[in-house]
């Protein structure tokens, strides 16, 4: 205990080997961890960056490097501290980081010891620094200056390792290696004949898979687009928002001024048919090992980077209906004090100013996605049909959804209308048009519409109109029906009705 002026106290330094197993617990899987390293690559200009594992032989050593700018001795040194920068500093609008740990806490994340080789582009020499929670036990909270043996060693093993994997980039050259030393989840909690499988399935299917997600906008770049390698696999960019399909339908946008950035919130309705033919295999909406559940919800873009997706973080709960819905919704990294995202880059939340807004317009994206699903099933066509497959209901889309209507081909119905002369086929086509309205009217995708009065664009003529309106008259049907009745059923808004079709129930 010591006295400072008249102030007593004691030392708190905390145990290093505590706090390390402490911070590292900050929500990271493997891919997680992965990603977090990578935006470090991203940040430093590199376009190539490849992910080496020997699966064969334990402890299983990993092996991250990337041919961006890297770094002199001095800021490898300094990035190595905990924390190596404030959360609060004004940063570029391309830089991934933020608390300044990322690289230090998603690497204990998985391991207990790792190394960081760098190097600056136009040097030749490589320096490292290892933080080792063994050695930490013993002598505090010190980091390790790697030899040059050492550094040369790890070099070695690197170069013979990527050589051992296909796909290997051309006129490469790694300016920063991260080295885990172990990785203790598989070593330490899985029985020896599920580790290998294990890992194997985890670093070239499930982080494969997600950063192809996570980091597709970087891949599809037209300039030095963003290369991944892991072992002999090179990751292809999946892009969970497809709009060069036509079906693929977005609702207005909408964007908002929060804080020094600005909020743009984007909705889409993935079409019926992802849902049977996602069902069948791999499709290009979903990826291998993430559904259309999983994938429904909040795709949070921060500098390109998808920082969380799937889900929709609290605001509405998911359901099979929604599976349909994707919300994009685009934010720089100058509000992430006020989205309180953390130091793993997977959580956030939405502010109370923006909540509202959220809500609001996530109940729009809702009611589009779920017409959608309930139009599931129906068969479309297009083109010539052959005879044995053409059904009663056609449906078409329409920017309130898939439209079911009777289909003029239907085999029996066309026989039926070339049997009727022209009055007989009015009164057809009239009843017709009732039918597809009433029955678009219960699937909630009918709106009522201007009554245009061409016959090639509302399938019924104002002299046709007016014929069926008189005779439905004469027939005992009065006006009042014919009023709140069988114009609305026609699909048409009375006050959009011709004069002279207004003057026959006046």
């Amino acid at each position: 205990m010591k006295k400072l002026s008249n102030i007593l106290s004691e030392d708190a330094s905390p145990n290093p080997e505590y706090l390390i197993k402490s911070i590292a617990e900050q929500g990271y899987s493997l891919e997680t961890s992965l990603a977090d390293l990578m935006d470090n690559s991203i940040s430093a200009k590199g376009d190539k960056i490849e992910v080496l594992i020997d699966i064969e032989s334990e402890p299983f050593r990993l092996f991250l490097a990337d041919n961006g700018q890297g770094m002199t001795e001095y800021e490898l040194s300094h990035n190595m501290q905990f924390p190596s920068s404030s959360p609060d500093k004004n940063r570029l609008n391309s830089d991934l980081g933020r608390f300044g740990l990322g690289m230090k806490t998603a690497s204990f994340s998985q391991t207990r010891k790792f190394t960081v080789l760098s190097k600056k582009k136009s040097d030749k020499k490589y320096h490292g620094r290892t933080w080792d929670v063994d050695f930490l036990k013993t002598n505090g909270w010190k980091i390790i200056i790697n030899s040059e043996s050492e550094v040369e060693n790890l070099i070695y093993q690197y170069n013979n390792l990527s050589k051992e994997y296909f796909n290997g980039f051309e006129d490469y050259e790694p300016n920063t290696i991260v080295i885990w030393d172990g990785l203790y989840k598989f070593e330490n909690y899985l029985k020896e004949k599920n580790r290998k499988d294990a890992l194997k399935r985890e670093i070239t299917e499930v982080t494969a898979d997600y950063l192809a997600l996570v980091f597709h906008r970087f891949m599809e770049r037209k300039n030095n687009p963003l290369q991944i390698r892991i072992n002999n696999k090179i990751v292809n960019p999946f892009n969970p928002f497809p709009e060069e399909e036509k079906d693929f339908r977005q609702i207005e946008p909408k964007q908002s001024a929060f804080s020094a950035d600005v909020i743009k919130i984007e909705g889409f309705v993935l079409p019926s048919r992802a849902i049977t033919e996602s069902s069948k295999g791999l499709t290009k909406w979903t990826t291998r090992y993430r559904g259309l559940m999983d994938m429904e919800g909040l795709y949070i873009y921060r500098a390109d980077r998808i920082i969380l997706f799937g889900g929709w973080n609290g605001i509405v709960k998911k359901a099979p209906r929604l599976q349909l819905a994707r919300l994009r919704v685009e934010v720089g990294n100058s509000v992430d004090h006020l989205l309180h995202l953390n130091v793993a880059k997977s959580q956030i939340v939405v502010p109370h100013e923006l909540r509202s807004a959220f809500e609001g317009y996530i109940q729009e994206l809702k009611i589009e996605a779920e017409r959608e699903y309930y139009n599931r099933g129906i068969r479309k066509f297009s083109g010539v049909k052959s005879q044995n497959h053409i059904q009663l209901f056609e449906r078409s889309s329409s920017n309130k959804g898939s439209v079911l209507e009777v289909n003029d081909n239907f085999p029996l119905l066309k026989n039926l209308k070339n049997s009727l002369d022209k009055e007989q086929n009015s009164k057809l086509n009239l009843f017709l048009r009732m039918i597809n309205t009433r029955v678009n009217s219960i699937r909630h995708v009918h709106e009522e519409k201007e009554f245009l009065g061409i016959e090639e664009k509302d399938g019924l003529s104002t002299e046709e109109l007016e014929i069926n309106i008189k005779e439905l008259l004469s027939n005992g049907i009065s006006k009042e029906m014919v009023k709140e009745e069988i114009i609305p059923h026609l699909g048409f808004k009375y006050s959009t009705i011709p004069e002279s079709i207004k003057s026959l129930m006046n």
